[in-house]
């Protein structure tokens, strides 16, 4: 299969390359700058249609980062990139006629919003709040490829587990030093998933036809957010001694980063990749530390 990605320069999108890559796929980049190598293609402000020639999937990763305070300044960018962005490729991709015909985009579970010990598979309902608004508008933006017959795919990912970025990377050297905290009370639930399972599961998404709407990207075990900090730890044989109140944790991320990403509980599980054949390779977090922070130095 040839498979475009966008976002192919982030954590994400440089392990699915290579990955697609190995696997035998032949891998167009998707940029938003005058391309500079041959296997760029542009995409945006205005795509590219004739570099997509024999291009039978788009993988949409590309998205404004949603951690860091939201000002509102940010909050535009992260709807801006997120939902236009979508909209944009979706249609440009809907009005070819003889382009790709699947589009799998990166959305989140942000999309469910904060909702307790709800077990949330894809048929649970659109959290509240301006992510989950975010998420929603982006998913709904994709559909403009939908209703021109394309297979889209909502891929509704958990918070990537990996050393080299993303949230696990920040709290390395933290937790190294012995300042492993848990968030407020640490009952909300983290759904979670290693990079080298996220790759392996939009490969599995690519190759399954019966896989369209919205697919959770998540590991089998979604854990508490004090069983995250004390799983962390005890990987690095580190003591976990710390907690922030509901207060500091506001004070220290900004309101609205806490309470709908860092105390937000999400509980969502894979349902349909399950139901295809899935197999995870990291379905428990302490097998996802033991595999991901094996070459990490503790020094």
């Amino acid at each position: 299969m040839n498979v475009a990605v966008t976002g192919s320069t982030g954590l994400m999108g440089h392990a699915l390359v290579c990955h697609l890559r190995e696997a035998g796929y032949r891998v167009v980049r998707l940029v938003q700058r005058r391309p500079t190598a041959h296997d760029e293609v542009l995409w945006y402000p205005e795509l590219d249609a004739e570099g997509l020639a024999g291009v039978q999937a788009v993988v949409h990763l590309v998205g404004e980062r949603v951690y860091g305070r939201w000002t509102e300044h940010h909050k535009e960018s992260i709807r801006e990139s997120r939902v236009e962005g979508t909209r944009a490729l979706a249609t440009a991709l809907a009005n070819l006629e003889d382009g790709p015909r699947t589009l799998l985009c990166a959305s989140a579970v942000g999309f469910y919003g904060d909702r307790g010990e709800e077990v949330l598979t894809e048929a649970s309902r659109a959290g509240v709040g301006f992510l989950a608004s975010v998420h929603r508008e982006a998913e709904e933006a994709a559909e403009i490829a939908d209703r021109a017959g394309l297979r889209v795919v909502h891929l509704r990912i958990g918070i990537v587990q990996s050393a080299e970025g993303g949230a696990l990377a920040y709290l390395l050297p933290r937790f190294r030093r012995g300042l492993g905290i848990r968030a407020g009370a640490g009952r909300q639930y983290v759904s979670w998933v290693s990079l080298p399972d996220l790759v392996r599961a939009i490969d599995h998404v690519l190759v399954t036809p019966s896989l369209a709407g919205p697919v959770n990207v998540v590991a089998p075990h979604p854990v508490t957010n004090r069983e995250y900090a004390d799983s962390l730890a005890r990987s690095l044989g580190r003591p976990r001694f710390l907690a922030l109140t509901r207060g500091l944790t506001r004070r220290m991320f900004g309101t609205d980063v806490a309470d709908q990403i860092v105390l937000a509980s999400t509980r969502a599980v894979p349902e349909r990749l399950l139901d295809t054949g899935f197999t995870f390779h990291h379905p428990r977090l302490e097998l996802a530390f033991r595999e991901l922070l094996s070459t990490y130095d503790l020094r």
